[in-house]
């Protein structure tokens, strides 16, 4: 049985779909990317997820339950930008979260302390919020999110507004978090789902678009590729166009000096590729044979 069963969801603002008529299901223990580019509806169908959000339409049941349940208790949410009283230290802010779950006060400080040196906020327990950097705020939220041990955590964009160490660290903590509850955590950053999930929801413009494991994506739309890069000169350029036209090239991507090319067959298009711009003394910057990537899928969804 799937912990959480989504069914024709849908939400509408002014007439405009947002969220048109989606269905999926998550299992326990998995870890489920939420993709898609900015618009896609994603931040959406997090909220109505974690019942922010009243759906136009469609159902949600969670662990089995009638839809339309409270399962809020059993949830741990962070949003994209989290809001904090600057005033408090991060120690009183995860209790104060700890006794809104129904936790009395020594039950809360121990939990609290507890996440706070598990998301390495030990040493900065006592210290204001306001002098947080963005990396430490997010680990702060995600120990508030964490702090009532739920069944299901769900992360809206979590890494997108930090620098590359405050990623890193916040990736770090999902890999760990991901060992002991279900996690669900949107992204237009496919580096980001390829890391740490195991199954993957594409969005696009409102509806899915593709869904499946992250491996059986791979395999399913996974096909031969070759990648150009050549010198800005009018005789590359048209080259890389007439390449288009080889029986052996199935699509093509071209712009401004940077080709992809989906073949029909990897070896033979390397070779009498390769073998034309040495003769042609075309000059290349980049060739790479190789397979289409989840990237690939991505901007074919989007249409990019």
């Amino acid at each position: 049985m799937p912990l959480l069963k989504v069914a024709n969801l849908r939400k509408e603002f002014g007439g405009h779909s947002s969220v048109d008529g989606i269905s999926f299901e998550i299992e326990s223990g998995r870890c489920v990317a939420l993709l898609g580019p900015n618009g896609a509806g994603k931040t959406t169908t997090l909220r109505m997820l974690a019942g922010l959000l009243p759906p136009t339409g469609g159902s949600i049941s969670f662990d089995g339950s009638s839809p339309g349940g409270d399962y809020r208790r059993d949830l741990g949410y962070l949003p994209q930008a989290p809001a904090f009283y600057s005033w408090m230290s991060g120690m009183e802010y995860v209790v104060f979260a700890a006794k809104l779950s129904g936790m009395d006060a020594r039950e809360a400080a121990g939990r609290s302390a507890e996440m706070l040196e598990r998301v390495g906020l030990r040493e900065a327990a006592r210290r204001r919020i306001g002098r947080y950097s963005g990396g430490m705020k997010q680990r702060l939220g995600l120990a508030q999110a964490l702090v009532h041990r739920p069944r299901l955590l769900l992360l809206d964009e979590p890494v997108s507004a930090l620098d590359p160490i405050g990623r890193r660290e916040v990736m770090e903590l999902l890999r760990e978090i991901r060992k002991e509850t279900t996690v669900v955590f949107s992204t237009h950053v496919l580096h980001d789902a390829e890391e740490v999930c195991d199954d993957v929801i594409l969005m696009n413009q409102g509806a899915i678009a593709v869904q499946g494991t992250l491996a059986g994506l791979r395999s399913q739309y996974s096909l031969p590729i070759i990648r150009i890069s050549t010198a800005k000169e009018d005789r590359a350029l048209q080259w890389l166009e007439e390449l288009s036209n080889k029986s052996f090239i199935e699509e093509s991507k071209i712009s401004d000096g940077q080709a992809i090319f989906n073949v029909t067959d990897v070896e033979l298009a390397r070779r009498m590729i390769l073998q034309e711009a040495a003769g042609l003394d075309i000059p290349l910057l980049q060739f790479e044979a190789g397979s289409s990537t989840l990237e690939d899928l991505f901007m074919k969804v989007v249409g990019v």
